[in-house]
């Protein structure tokens, strides 16, 4: 009788254990720059979260190749990725935005980004997209949307096709690997998302006479860009996510302060409405990547 109930509270403990497993709410974080470096910026977000909804919420730190089984197999609840990522997920699995991060760089507060096309201040044989042709070029990765995919439809639109009409088309993993890549002259001309150059120069890493901006575009926006800009990262739920648990998620987000250690910590300003993202899915349907590869 003894080891019966024993074996009892043993069951009816991993149940509980199960149950409060299950309860828990899972944020997918894309991990560009590894694990740690994830953890480090959104933990506090989701400590936040757990306060504010009393409920366990759990960072889950995402690879490129991780994202879509994790969205896939219900491993998470929701997910943080770039807007084009987001794009791929809605499309195909059915996920929705619910809100868009404002995000803080050298002081500016900024819901949209772009790509940057480059070269060196002292190379004289480009100047324009179109002196592009022939010349070696260098990205940060396929899936990566201010590292590539602005940059290949703005090429595209001015009649280029980069794996054509290139010398020699190569991915550095890393916008700063791209930056010192051009620097150094491993490749003629190259692309990174905004601000990559002026954050660089601020650390005292590289001088911003060293290059030349191709294509460079005239706004209010405070860094210098080559392409179309297009919203900031979005947090979307997946299909599985109750619309009711959204809400919760989205209020207790647009209620981040600049100053709360879950916006300081992911240097952001806080969160908004989500914004349109049509335009991301245009860009797809253009290149035939993402939900349209």
């Amino acid at each position: 009788m003894k080891k019966k109930l024993t074996v009892l509270f043993a069951l009816l403990f991993f149940l509980c254990a199960v149950t409060v497993q299950a309860a828990d709410i899972r944020i997918g974080v894309l991990a560009k720059n590894g694990p740690a470096k994830a953890l480090k910026k959104w933990s506090a977000t989701g400590e936040y979260l757990t306060k504010k909804l009393g409920k366990d919420v759990k960072i889950v730190p995402l690879g490129f190749d991780k994202v879509n089984p994790a969205i896939e197999g219900n491993e998470i609840d929701f997910f943080l990725v770039n807007s084009s990522m987001f794009v791929t997920a809605k499309v195909k699995y059915g996920a929705s935005a619910i809100a868009t991060m404002i995000n803080s760089r050298q002081g500016q507060a900024l819901d949209s980004f772009g790509g940057v096309i480059f070269t060196t201040a002292y190379n004289d044989a480009i100047n324009s997209i179109a002196d592009l042709k022939g010349k070696s070029f260098m990205a940060v990765k396929t899936s990566s949307f201010g590292g590539w995919q602005m940059a290949y439809k703005t090429l595209k639109d001015a009649g280029i096709d980069p794996f054509s009409d290139f010398s020699k088309m190569d991915f550095a993993g890393k916008h700063e690997n791209v930056v010192y890549a051009i620097q150094n002259e491993e490749a003629q001309a190259g692309t990174v998302r905004t601000d990559t150059l002026e954050r660089m120069v601020a650390s005292g890493a590289i001088a911003m006479e060293d290059f030349k901006i191709i294509n460079k575009q005239n706004s209010t926006f405070p860094f210098v860009y080559s392409t179309t800009l297009y919203p900031e990262w979005p947090l979307a739920k997946t299909a599985a996510t109750s619309d009711a648990l959204a809400a919760e998620v989205a209020a207790a987000l647009k209620a981040v302060k600049k100053d709360d250690p879950a916006a300081v910590k992911a240097k952001i300003v806080g969160w908004v409405a989500p914004l349109d993202y049509d335009p991301v899915e245009e860009l797809q349907k253009a290149l035939n990547v993402g939900a349209y590869k």
